[in-house]
């Protein structure tokens, strides 16, 4: 392929305004799709890390209770009109026994046991409606990371002690080592002493998520050594339906994942992956004309030096590769060229572009897999569009091209 990438070469820099033109517009389009495609990526990946940071992905409970109306020994209704029963609060039948088939289904990572239910803090005359959370904190790390999420005390949740938001310790005045009620539906009442502070990344969580000892939480609800749900942690995210799923067939539960939990954000995601495909799709066919406009004009201006070539006995094989040889130089020029000014505009965007706190919007990185398959991409692009100025090449009559 020596001679081929020789003449290539030796014809992309006779036409050097041509040439740049071309490569300067397959940077561009490289660019736009990279910057783009990453810019989306880190976008989803924030928005995913703040919706799902705090909430589990596949969520199994007990079913609901349903009203059923009575019947005649004849099958009959007796009760005409069936008013829905008012949902009390239950636990997981044998759900300890539960837990190891649910830590070994496929794409399951981790799994917790939680005590949760509605309750009421108190602190001096002031209350406040709260999610009173129950819940080991060892494995529950391995789903929300509870802990790392502390940004004062000590994150631990041994009996007596609970860890609370920041904002319901601002309205309560309260900081860590203070003391506070808690008091269920139930009538029951326990004074809890702060461990922690945790800030959940959400002003409404933060105001209302207190979390305290599975056992405490069990005993308050009045569900004795009970758990109302298990959450679970997957491994693959967009996979989380596929295994609740699954469970729905292994197990008499309901069974609940993020994507059914989040429809209008999963909808959004979706949104903007198409949107990107689009860009990328369209993107690349104008490289592609781009690079065979300028390839087309080349081979009427080479007719003469590719007649002389055919003439010499460069075969017609040959000239086909000289000219997909020069689509694949142009593609890959402008695709380095490219990942460099995307990553120019990727910095610049981290750099300037502030959120109202002064840092970042969000993290935003070009990954070497997302370079490297545009960077492919376009030159495959430009490989294509040589396609049909090679064959153009290669049909010359070399007596009639030498004659012109």
């Amino acid at each position: 392929m020596r001679f081929e990438f020789t003449v290539a070469l030796r014809f992309l820099r006779e036409g050097r305004f041509q040439s740049l033109l071309i490569i300067f517009g397959v940077a561009a389009g490289v660019a736009v799709v990279t910057y783009i495609s990453a810019l989306v990526e880190g976008l989803q990946g924030n928005t995913i890390q703040k919706t799902l940071g705090n909430q589990a992905h596949v969520v199994v409970k007990p079913r609901e209770e349903v009203a059923r109306p009575s019947l005649s020994a004849t099958d009959a209704r007796i009760a005409r009109d069936v008013q829905p029963r008012a949902q009390r609060l239950r636990s997981i039948d044998n759900w300890s026994g539960l837990l190891p088939l649910l830590e070994r289904t496929p794409n399951v990572v981790a799994a917790s046991p939680m005590a949760t239910g509605a309750a009421l803090a108190l602190r001096g005359e002031a209350s406040k409606s709260i999610a009173l959370v129950g819940v080991e904190l060892e494995r529950y790390d391995r789903i929300v990371d509870l802990s790392g999420k502390a940004v004062k005390g000590v994150p631990r949740l041994v009996a007596g002690e609970a860890m609370i938001g920041t904002e319901l310790a601002r309205d309560f005045g309260v900081d860590v080592g203070d003391r506070f009620s808690v008091q269920t539906a139930v009538g029951a009442t326990e004074v809890f002493k702060i461990a922690a502070l945790v800030d959940l990344g959400n002003r409404e969580l933060n105001r209302r998520q207190v979390y305290v000892g599975l056992r405490s939480a069990q005993s308050l609800l009045n569900v004795p050594g009970g758990a109302t749900n298990i959450d679970l942690k997957v491994a693959e995210l967009f996979e989380a339906e596929n295994t609740a799923a699954l469970l729905r067939r292994q197990v008499d539960m309901e069974v609940e994942s993020w994507m059914q939990t989040n429809a209008q954000l999963l909808s959004a995601l979706n949104a903007q992956t198409i949107s990107t495909l689009l860009i990328r799709v369209f993107t690349s066919i104008v490289v592609v004309l781009g690079i065979a406009s300028v390839l087309v004009v080349s081979v009427v201006q080479k007719r003469k030096e590719i007649g002389i070539l055919r003439a010499m006995g460069a075969t017609r094989r040959q000239m086909t590769q000289v000219f997909l040889a020069q689509g694949a130089i142009v593609g890959l020029i402008g695709s380095v060229a490219g990942t460099m000014l995307a990553n120019l505009l990727l910095w610049l965007f981290s750099t300037f572009v502030k959120g109202s706190d002064g840092q970042p919007l969000f993290v935003i990185s070009l990954s070497f897999n997302l370079a490297a398959g545009v960077a492919l991409g376009a030159t495959l692009c430009g490989i294509l569009a040589a396609v049909l100025p090679a064959l153009r090449a290669a049909r010359l009559d070399p007596a009639q091209a030498i004659r012109i």
